[in-house]
């Protein structure tokens, strides 16, 4: 992974439900996640809204993160009753924390959806790997990887490097 250009915000945040597909989708090998987004005035992330379908046009909401408090609604993370994750919970609080260090989802003036499916292995170690770097470049020392995804996917430095 490059470190020089900015990780895209749309990515980092696919990376981090891909990690969380187990926690939130309990024996399902079939289903979607669907991360919606609302953006603030300033082109920011304001509000994120993440939807399960387990079974095909039935969705329903997992949790719901808010940057700011409003009329019914209070500041930040709050899952829905049947479903948590720590993981989850945790790289959503440091993504939309730290949203300025990724280059930004594009505001075409209307909600922004990413469309999630079940994650291969592969696609898991890839969103392991993309986070581990997120929380490396905004260099900051309290800012922990989650301990559900710190172990999958890791890579010695000097392979990432292409050291032979």
């Amino acid at each position: 992974m490059k470190t020089d250009i900015a990780q895209n915000l749309d990515q980092v945040l696919e990376s981090a439900v891909i990690l969380s597909w187990t926690d939130l989708m309990k024996d399902a090998a079939s289903g979607l996640l669907h991360l919606e987004y609302a953006f603030a005035p300033d082109s920011s992330l304001d509000c994120l809204k993440l939807w399960s379908a387990r079974v095909r046009g039935h969705w329903h909401l997992v949790c719901e993160y808010r940057m700011s408090a409003s009329t019914g609604h209070c500041e930040g993370l709050h899952f829905e009753s049947e479903f948590r994750s720590a993981g989850l919970a945790q790289s959503l609080e440091f993504i939309m924390r730290h949203q300025r260090s990724f280059s930004p989802s594009p505001n075409f003036g209307r909600t922004g959806l990413l469309q999630v499916q079940p994650p291969t292995d592969a696609e898991t170690t890839e969103a392991a790997n993309l986070l581990r770097e997120a929380y490396r470049r905004v260099n900051t020392f309290s800012a922990e990887p989650p301990l559900a995804w710190a172990a999958v996917g890791t890579q010695d430095s000097s392979t990432e490097e292409g050291t032979e």
